[in-house]
């Protein structure tokens, strides 16, 4: 069976035309979702924001060796080593650790599709699309639905994995007198390769034989088939960390008292003012992905509100061309002072200084490409 096949489809003006005007559907559904994104992406910015200034002003530095029940509810800091008496065991394999948590990683190996498609507009609106399906083998932790290839004869994947992966957590994670929370040891990530031990007495699921610290599910790792596994091991080992919560009992929990809860855990020895620049940063760096996510939803909604008129060009090719870089630009237009304009709203409700010259610009860039838009016409 070859390992890349092309095809060629054709799809008529008619088609072409009936799809874009269902496509204005989507496009109407994606601007109307991205003005409540962009609204409340800017309200949750701002109370991150406040809630970080105040907790920078309110947190207090506790010793980790000992519990003071005078800071009970109070924000608190405080670093050392977070660390375990767990000794987690993966029974399967007979692998142990001491650690935080312990993972098994089982990977398989499979086929996977890649496609390039290459469309060409044809004279009375039709296209002609060819598409190149290339097949590959990869190691893969979940499974590849092999049904929806092109070809899918000669390429088919197991439907499941026969090991599947896992994760054990310790019970108790302490740093020093305290016990971290459940959440605040799910941020503890940073893992290392776990090297298992042959036991020649361990009992092993079929097919499955030791391999280089780990195992091997197949007849030849060196030479892997479709459907055989390798299974490797992970660990989060006890490591220096800095934390910032509500102290409750001898635990921390998220500081619910600021309009955004709070509840901050980094690696190393960082200082209280450190983590909320880093948290302070992050939220930024948030807002502006969200802040792309809804620009890009309302431009791809507005271009495919237009997609009709550019479909109705193409019967031309050259002329449907030139009329999707207009639209496109009308679409990049709308999206950006709709967005800004919704930014600025929001502001205006969240931080109404800002918001109002916000609406300014948003405004201005507005009646700025109403303007150029006029004199371009009057030139005509």
């Amino acid at each position: 069976m070859p390992d890349s096949v092309t095809s060629v489809t054709s799809e008529s003006w008619l088609s072409r035309l009936v799809g874009s005007i269902v496509g204005v559907l989507i496009g109407l559904v994606l601007i109307l979702a991205s003005f409540p994104v962009l609204f409340w992406n800017e309200g949750r910015a701002v109370r991150m924001a406040k809630s970080l200034k105040e907790g920078a002003a309110e947190v207090v530095s506790v010793a980790p060796d000992q519990v003071d029940a005078a800071n009970e509810g109070r924000l608190v800091y405080t670093s050392g080593q977070a660390t375990t008496s767990d000794t987690l065991t993966d029974t399967d394999f007979g692998v142990t650790a001491p650690a935080i948590r312990l993972v098994r990683k089982a990977e398989m190996f499979q086929w996977k599709e890649d496609r390039k498609s290459e469309t060409r507009k044809k004279l009375g609106g039709g296209t002609e699309t060819v598409t190149t399906y290339s097949y590959a083998t990869a190691w893969s932790p979940t499974v590849i639905p092999s049904s929806g290839f092109h070809e899918a004869q000669g390429h088919q994947n197991p439907d499941a994995l026969p090991i599947a992966g896992a994760t054990w957590t310790a019970t108790a994670v302490t740093l020093g007198a305290f016990t971290l929370s459940p959440a605040q040891v799910a941020k503890l990530d940073q893992t290392e390769t776990l090297r298992a031990e042959s036991r020649p007495t361990q009992t092993l699921p079929p097919n499955v034989k030791f391999n280089d610290g780990g195992y091997y599910r197949g007849a030849d790792p060196a030479s892997p088939s479709v459907g055989d596994e390798r299974i490797t091991f992970e660990a989060v080992r006890p490591a220096a960390v800095s934390v910032i919560g509500r102290q409750v009992g001898t635990t921390f929990e998220p500081d619910r008292s600021t309009a955004a809860p709070i509840l901050l855990v980094t690696y190393g020895t960082v200082s209280a003012d450190g983590m909320f620049k880093v948290a302070e940063s992050s939220n930024r760096t948030l807002t502006w992905i969200l802040r792309a996510a809804g620009f890009l939803a309302m431009l791809i909604g507005f271009a495919l509100i237009f997609r009709p008129l550019v479909t109705v060009a193409d019967v031309v090719p050259i002329i449907g061309t030139i009329l999707g870089i207009g639209t496109f630009v009308a679409a990049f237009s709308l999206a950006m002072s709709l967005s800004l304009v919704t930014i600025a709203v929001a502001w205006i409700v969240f931080r109404p200084i800002v918001g109002v010259a916000l609406l300014a610009v948003a405004i201005g860039s507005v009646v700025a490409a109403h303007r150029m838009g006029g004199r371009k016409g009057l030139k005509a």
